[in-house]
Parts: structure tokens; C-alpha cells; sequence
């Protein structure tokens, strides 16, 4: 099988051989994320303006910056507000050649968050103030933002792509941002048109989310979300997540970030990896990966290192084991 195999297998609960991963090159990968470029969902590494017009700041201590100017301060000015020209064809050199480039890697083509992006424009007091106040005007700026992911996932389809991925953090650390209700009236129907679409057009969907999101899992569960993207699991208890969702969904995951890599041993990292193996995989539904800003959650390599090689270790015994059944059921 090559790599866009064995992803596709393991969202699909039917790998009961390989575990697909996606580590840095040092351990290799089988997956590429591929996005617009420029995308409009970017969120600059320095301080700049992106293409909304929301000027970022970024003092140095993670890849990504923070928003200190809201673009649309006030719905009196939407008229006004620049929209991303999202059909523009030079975005989509790069998605157009992914293919060709990585031939049997399976390609996740990168969305526009319809959360995130929404408070980068409004901010977040703001954002979460229209819930209740101008809920029409926010849902104005969130079917924009839902349009675009549907006009990307016939782009994704027509240059031969594997899934949809989108970035939207929901969670604090105990607790959604927002209330569930409010979600699933708002932005819960949104996600089921994308996610639908993407479906029709053979695509898997992916989510990053991080923080306490336990609430609304099951929501993303519900319409149609294959993969969640997530940092974080000790926050929401791995057992927790193990007996409420473990078959149901692919967790896509490095071993808790703020927890786990920071602070624990060589010992307690390796034997974490393999609770995580058990507690998530059912024939598929776990794909472990890197965290791709070590400095900015506060970990070294060499402890991530440690989580990449426990995790191909146990790679390596599923194989193993594999070879051994099919012997036994040979004899």
C-alpha cells in the first residue's frame, strides 16, 4: 500500500496493518498539506497585515502572531469591508501541481477557518457579542467564509486532492469559547454544508481544534467530520475520549503538547504513546503526527523525538504482528 493508502485506511477504520503517520523528514510522513497561495485563511509569521486587512503582531516567541487591529470594528462599514477574491487562478499553482509533486502522499488541501477567521476580523469580545446582538451580520460574514470552503473543495477535487482541512480553535482549557447551543445554532449547520460537500465530491474533512471541545464532538461527528486534528487530550481525559469517541472518529495527534512533551521523561513519553495507541485505535482511527512549533509550546525535539520513535516502534509491531496472523492463518 503507499501513503495515500494507508491514510485512507485508517479514517476508514480498515487498517489492520499499517498506522499511517506524519512526522518531520527525520522519520518521514504520508500525508502534505497543500494551501493557496496566497491563501486568505494565512495567518502571518510577522508582524503584517493579511489580505481582511487584520494587522498581526508577532513579538517572537511563536510562528504565529496575534490580531491588535480588527478590520471590521463596525457592521456599518461591511459595505466597505474587502473581501478575497478567493477565484483568483494564480492562488492555485501550488495546489494544482501538489499531485504530480507527491504522487502516492495523500494531499489535505487547506480551508478557510469559519471561527477563527471571523474573530481575527471582528475580534473575539466583538464576535462573541454578535452571537446575541447582530446575529444576521455574523452569519452574513460566516456564509461568505462557508462559500469559500465549498468553491475549495471542487478546486481540491479537480486537482485530484484527498480531503479538506480546516483551522478553528473552540476550546479553553476547561471549557468551549462560546456556549454549545450557540454553536450548534450558528456555525454547526455552516460545517454541514462544507462538510457534505465535501463528502459528495469523495473528499475526507479534516479539523484542527484545540482545547475542551469533548461538548461538540459529537456535533462534528453528527455532520460528517472524519478527522480532528487535536493537541490536546489530557485536558478532556484519553480514557474520556477513548469511550465516547474511539471508533467514531480519527484522532490525528502528537501526544499532549501542554501536558505531556513539555515536562515528562524519557519513560513516561514512551509509555504515553502507547496508552494513547490503545486507547484510540480501532483498526484505524489514530494517526499520531509532529507539532510543527516545539519552541512555541515549550518542548524540546529531542522529547518529541522520543514520542516519533515509540510511535514507528509501535508501527513496526503492528506490521509484525500482521505478518505473524497471516503465517498462523496460512498453517
Amino acid at each position: 500500500m503507499n501513503s495515500r493508502a494507508i491514510v485512507k485506511s485508517v479514517i476508514e477504520f480498515n487498517a489492520r496493518e499499517k498506522m499511517a503517520i506524519d512526522f518531520r523528514e527525520k522519520f518521514g510522513t504520508d500525508m502534505r498539506h497543500v494551501w493557496m497561495q496566497p491563501s486568505p485563511d494565512d495567518r502571518p509569521s510577522k508582524s503584517s497585515n493579511d489580505e481582511w486587512g487584520s494587522v498581526w503582531e508577532n513579538i517572537g516567541i511563536s510562528d504565529i502572531g496575534e490580531v491588535k487591529q480588527f478590520p471590521l470594528k463596525d457592521w456599518k462599514e461591511k459595505d466597505k469591508f474587502n473581501i478575497p477574491d478567493i477565484t483568483r487562478y494564480d492562488r492555485w499553482r501550488a495546489v494544482e501541481s501538489a499531485r504530480a509533486e507527491f504522487e502516492d502522499i495523500f494531499l489535505v488541501g487547506m480551508g478557510v477557518s469559519i471561527y477563527e477567521r471571523i474573530h481575527f476580523i471582528r475580534g473575539l469580545e466583538n464576535t462573541w457579542a454578535d452571537i446575541h446582538e447582530e446575529r444576521d451580520e455574523l452569519c452574513w460574514l460566516l456564509d461568505i467564509l462557508t462559500d469559500m470552503n465549498i468553491y475549495c473543495v471542487e478546486k481540491f477535487k479537480d486537482y485530484d486532492l484527498d480531503a479538506i482541512m480546516l483551522l478553528d480553535d473552540w476550546g479553553l482549557q476547561d471549557r468551549l469559547m462560546i456556549s454549545p447551543t450557540s454553536f450548534r445554532e450558528i456555525w454547526k449547520p455552516r460545517y454541514a454544508r462544507i462538510f457534505e460537500a465535501a463528502h459528495k465530491a469523495g473528499l475526507k474533512t479534516f479539523l484542527h481544534s484545540c482545547g475542551h471541545i469533548v461538548d461538540i464532538l459529537d456535533d462534528f461527528i453528527e455532520v460528517g467530520l472524519d478527522v480532528i486534528q487535536m493537541d490536546q487530550q489530557m485536558n478532556m481525559g484519553l480514557d474520556n475520549l477513548s469511550k465516547r469517541f474511539a471508533g467514531k472518529i480519527t484522532f490525528y495527534s502528537p501526544i499532549d503538547i501542554q501536558a505531556m512533551l513539555p515536562t515528562a521523561s524519557e519513560d513516561e513519553i514512551r509509555d504515553y504513546c502507547r496508552k494513547m495507541h490503545n486507547a484510540l485505535w480501532r483498526n484505524g482511527g489514530f494517526m499520531p503526527k509532529n507539532y510543527p512549533d516545539n519552541v512555541g509550546a515549550g518542548f524540546s525535539l529531542e522529547s518529541e523525538d522520543i514520542m516519533c520513535d515509540e510511535f514507528m516502534k509501535i508501527g513496526r509491531e503492528m506490521v509484525e504482528q500482521h505478518l505473524l496472523l497471516k503465517v498462523d492463518l496460512s498453517d
